[in-house]
């Protein structure tokens, strides 16, 4: 096989891909999993006993902390790259260590973590047929429950022989509830064989805001002393990182068009053609335009012909869907011109072919002006 037959058979295989990388349009649903780690998180205010020492500190999730993450989403895409969505999400992580509370610091216990969020993505449409990359922002509210959450060290404590003690505090099963703030970054990589399908790859940033109070019980004991306390542990900085793979899938998405076959070449026959152009976007006749439809109405008179064919085309720009619609709005323009300028209406036929049959070939989502026309030819 040559150069040019392998380029060409290149070309051929990747136009049902490049056709179905397009914008999300109407209602989707999607589903991710992935893993989450959670960072250091803040411990403060812990209950004390009579002689201890206020003490602050932080509880670790690193190595084996890491848990699972799980998101489901349902969303509208409006056809431009832009879409906003609804998710339900869920997240676990075990603590297993601490840092701050003296000497030989220790933490553990599990954390859940579910809530919902609103988010507002942009898909970048157009950078390329296989990989559609986007990012995004979102706001809502997560319930972050503790289970025996606990942090333990050797600290100073005045009150006790030797002046140490072995502190530990702990927080039973509770859940408190508090705004949260996310930001996504994830690629979509549609799938060919079914329209609307793709898989997504993201990494997500979530953040819990503020500082939530938890019932917990201190006891520290030391040189044969012990005392206990009760009242409020204070968790704050809960800041998580996730990374998702999941899938994704667009109703409104339109089945990909069929790769161009050659035609057989039409029979010659007398025919006379004119070329009507519009701005982009628009069904509205220029000042040229009607010119030259006056002519081709004029010229009608000066033949014998069978039947008068008004052709609508678009650009490549926007979805197959609307141009489909524009280009047939354009042809009726011409039509009711050219009736205006005497042409009986019976005699015309009007047909709509969008972003087919380009008059200049070029890729998708391109404005080009020689291929929003609308083609009146005399038979």
């Amino acid at each position: 096989m040559t150069l040019r037959g392998a380029l060409v058979a290149a070309t051929m295989l990747a136009l049902p891909v490049a056709a179905n990388a397009q914008a999300v349009n109407g209602l989707y649903i999607g589903a991710g999993a992935g893993v989450n780690w959670l960072m250091n998180q803040d411990v403060k205010n812990i209950p004390l006993p009579t002689g201890v020492l206020p003490t602050n500190g932080k509880l670790k999730s690193g190595g084996d902390g890491l848990g699972p993450a799980f998101v489901l989403s349902m969303g509208w895409g409006f056809g431009n790259g832009l879409r906003t969505e609804i998710e339900g999400s869920y997240r676990y992580n075990n603590f297993n260590g601490a840092e701050g509370f003296g000497v030989t610091t220790s933490g553990g216990g599990k954390e859940q973590k579910a809530g919902a969020m609103v988010n507002v993505l942009y898909d970048f449409v157009g950078l390329s047929p296989w990989v559609q990359p986007y990012i995004g922002v979102g706001a809502g509210y997560q319930w972050v429950w503790e289970q025996n959450t606990r942090v333990s060290g050797i600290i100073p404590a005045a009150g006790f022989p030797g002046g140490r003690v072995g502190l530990t505090s702990e927080v039973g099963n509770s859940t408190k509830g508090a705004f949260a703030y996310q930001a996504i970054i994830g690629a979509a990589v549609p799938i060919v064989s079914v329209p609307g399908l793709a898989l997504t790859a993201e990494y997500r940033f979530m953040g819990v805001t503020g500082n939530r109070n938890y019932s917990a019980t201190t006891v520290a004991a030391g040189g044969g002393v012990a005392r206990a306390a009760s009242g409020t542990m204070t968790l704050g900085n809960n800041l998580n990182n996730s990374l998702l793979v999941g899938i994704r899938y667009n109703f409104g998405q339109a089945a990909p068009a069929p790769a161009p076959v050659a035609a057989p070449a039409p029979a010659v026959q007398p025919a006379r053609s004119y070329l009507v152009f519009f701005d982009w976007d628009k069904a509205t006749l220029t000042d040229r335009a009607r010119q030259i439809i006056r002519e081709a109405a004029e010229n009608s008179t000066r033949v014998q012909y069978t039947r008068i064919e008004v052709n609508g085309y678009t650009d490549t720009s926007g979805t197959p869907q609307y141009n489909q619609r524009l280009s047939v709005r354009r042809a009726e323009s011409v039509a009711a011109e050219l009736v205006k300028n005497g042409v009986p209406r019976n005699a015309i036929t009007i047909q709509g072919f969008g972003e087919t049959r380009l008059l200049v070939p070029t890729g998708p989502n391109v404005r080009e002006p020689q291929n929003r026309r609308v083609e009146i030819i005399i038979r």
